[in-house]
């Protein structure tokens, strides 16, 4: 059993939830930190007995302040923290020229605000200790302008990508490393709910690679890059999209 540690933000359900799992079975000890306190509690209850190597935490990714409350925690209890996995997101699709302050404002909040804070405050952190390892979940609704799932979350995703590259870029000289994931349509729940039937198979018919993406592999792609041997990759942004996007 791995004494690596990680916290992976929105992890009670979806891909978040993937996600956590994946690193549990990879030997890690998995802080599934939510908002939905008692469905991350939950899920971490079904991984590991007697929260000995997963637990759940109270997150608001609007709030620095959780952030820091957070990282306190899992340093009182574990002893530290090796790997941020920032998945936190949220979104509700409203035509471009309809979508209000408040809804921009939301969407910010939670998609990009959150990776603002937890690389700060964990950035910090793995930058005192001269290790770390920072996984961003964008999307390629960020690099292409997204097709189901709102220009204000396009927006944020796109932020979210160039603030990978911003931490990347200023804390590699003391050894944490910085990257994205950019998934594209994913084989999830919450999208066979938000996407019409018949919208959805016109996006799977758009796709090169035919079929929706695989969550796992997603989740496979965190672990790698919080490898311990990742330190060369940084600042990148692996897209996992069948296909969509190609630079």
């Amino acid at each position: 059993m791995s004494k690596r540690v990680v916290m992976v933000t929105g992890a009670a359900r979806g891909l978040g939830a993937v996600v956590a799992r994946r690193f549990h079975e990879a030997g890690y000890r998995v802080a599934l930190a939510d908002i939905a306190f008692d469905e991350a509690d939950s899920l971490a209850r079904s991984l590991g007995a007697g929260s000995e190597t997963a637990c759940a935490l109270r997150l608001d990714v609007t709030s620095k302040t959780d952030f820091e409350q957070a990282l306190n925690e899992l340093t009182r209890r574990w002893n530290g923290v090796d790997v941020l996995v920032n998945n936190a997101g949220a979104s509700k699709v409203v035509p471009v020229m309809e979508i209000t302050a408040e809804q921009f404002d939301q969407v910010i909040d939670i998609n990009l605000r959150s990776v603002l804070f937890g690389c700060q405050v964990f950035g910090r952190y793995f930058a005192d200790r001269g290790a770390g390892r920072i996984v961003n979940i964008a999307s390629l609704a960020g690099q292409n302008g997204g097709s189901a799932t709102g220009a204000h979350y396009a927006a944020a995703k796109g932020g979210a990508i160039t603030l990978t590259k911003v931490f990347a870029r200023d804390l590699a000289p003391r050894g944490v490393t910085v990257n994205a994931i950019s998934p594209g349509p994913m084989d999830l729940p919450i999208v066979h709910e938000s996407v019409p039937a018949e919208k959805l198979k016109a996006v799977i018919a758009g796709i090169p690679g035919g079929q929706l993406g695989s969550p796992s592999y997603v989740a496979d792609v965190a672990v790698l890059l919080a490898s311990p041997d990742a330190y060369f990759a940084n600042g990148a942004c692996w897209d996992v999209n069948g296909g969509l996007y190609m630079r």
